[in-house]
């Protein structure tokens, strides 16, 4: 093996190992221990970041990787769409994150395949929200949160839910040990244990107020895997609908969470939901207007000629 060759297979062994000693290195490589120190002074003069100690052996740095020697052009877009994503999606720290990205790998790209890649990443685009106060504060909370999960500590926040309780209250404070983050459907939703519900609860960070991290420490269950984490399916109530024809497609572009099915009928669409309570359609079946009859349940049929009794009386 030639000097060249080994030295990047030293570099390559220090990548699979935390650490080697100059004694494995010669052993490996079938030279002496005189020549593995010279080898390492030339990777250090070349800029390898290898950190000698003593009696213990040789180390990277951490944080140092090869660079990558080549992207295809569709590689690099993917890429650059991503940084593109995660600044627009994701908090400030990871925001400024992907743009020093994005430079680093546009100053690595060929000319050519940078100006390629270039020419075909200004035929997509990704709209980024209004940046309204609400989102900015979610931003802030998405950070807070995150933080929060990495050194394991629990968050106390006050929580507006969709659906309020029996009494009319929608407003509660939670403390929380937060598990993890879920970006669902464009928005991003907590999923954390609850002291108050002494059990796993998803909360929308759109929802939250007044978010305060605490010094109580909290231990992640060993047999909890965000990964595979499934919540426990408790939507037992279907609800049906009739869809005239004219509106089918928003009821369709909808693409309503608790949809079940959709069958398409002369006269439009036969839609079933399956929903914990009926009052999580209210406001979707009062916005589709007189195009959608609801069929069942009887007391939601009730609920909906309620609400548009409740809106006559204010017109």
């Amino acid at each position: 093996m030639n000097k060249t060759d080994r030295l990047l297979a030293i570099v390559l062994e220090l990548q699979r190992n935390d650490v080697l000693r100059a004694e494995d290195l010669a052993a490996k490589f079938e030279t002496s221990v005189r020549t593995i120190y010279r080898d390492i002074q030339a990777l250090s003069e070349a800029g390898v970041t290898v950190i000698g100690a003593p009696g213990q052996g040789y180390s990277l740095m951490e944080g140092y990787f090869l660079p990558p020697v080549s992207f295809t052009v569709e590689e690099a877009v993917t890429l650059l769409i991503g940084t593109d994503f995660i600044e627009q999606r994701f908090d400030d720290y990871y925001g400024s994150k992907s743009r020093t990205s994005r430079e680093k790998i546009e100053a690595i790209l060929p000319e050519p395949v940078r100006d390629e890649a270039f020419r075909i990443r200004k035929s997509f685009r990704l709209f980024a929200a209004a940046e309204e106060v609400a989102k900015v504060q979610e931003k802030a909370y998405l950070e807070a949160i995150r933080r929060a999960i990495l050194v394991e500590k629990k968050i106390r926040f006050r929580y507006s839910k969709r659906i309020a309780e029996v009494d009319g209250n929608r407003q509660s404070v939670r403390t929380v040990a937060p598990y993890g983050l879920v970006l669902f459907q464009g928005a991003w939703v907590l999923i954390a244990k609850c002291e108050l519900r002494q059990d796993i609860r998803h909360f929308r960070l759109s929802r939250m107020r007044e978010l305060t991290g605490l010094e109580d420490n909290f231990k992640l269950p060993a047999d909890f895997h965000l990964d595979v984490y499934q919540p426990p399916d408790d939507r037992n109530i279907r609800v049906r609908i009739q869809v005239q024809a004219d509106i089918a497609d928003k009821v369709k572009e909808a693409n309503n969470f608790y949809t079940e099915t959709i069958e398409d009928h002369p006269e439009g669409l036969l839609v079933t939901f399956r929903v914990r309570q009926p009052e999580e359609l209210l406001q979707s079946v009062l916005g589709w207007g007189s195009g959608v009859v609801v069929l069942e349940p009887e007391s939601f049929r009730d609920r909906v000629r309620d609400e548009i009794e409740k809106m006559l009386k204010r017109y």
